[in-house]
């Protein structure tokens, strides 16, 4: 991204992995955002299914048959967790620990809260 021509560059930190907000704010990109349409186009078809089984309840339909595609559904969140946190910790932790510092600390401790957050569900 080039940077405004009235803001020095020295007083501007490098947009490498950064971009502007709508608000003009800049903060890092997410490790997940080249992936983006991919894991919008899973969940929008994870959403289907959510309304495929509301419709299987409404329908009274049978119970294993539900119970399969809860499972179904389960297992394509657990896809989208799974992927999601592969990317945070190549992306977000890799870049944290190359960083050093207590922000390397922070993003190991979130990421092993969330690995945690996945084992327990």
């Amino acid at each position: 991204m080039a940077k405004s021509a009235s803001t020095p560059a020295a007083a501007t930190p490098a947009l490498d992995d950064a971009v502007l907000d709508a608000a003009g704010a800049e903060h890092a990109q997410h490790g997940y955002i080249s992936n983006k349409d991919d894991y919008l186009k899973r969940l929008r078809r994870i959403e289907g299914q959510a309304r495929g089984l509301q419709n299987m309840v409404a329908d009274e339909k049978y119970c294993i048959d539900i119970l399969t595609q809860v499972s179904a559904m389960t297992s394509a969140l657990e896809s989208v967790a799974l992927g999601l946190l592969n990317e945070h910790l190549t992306h977000c932790v890799a870049e944290a620990v190359r960083s050093g510092g207590d922000t390397a600390d922070v993003k190991i401790k979130e990421a092993s809260d969330a690995i945690a957050r996945l084992v327990r569900s």
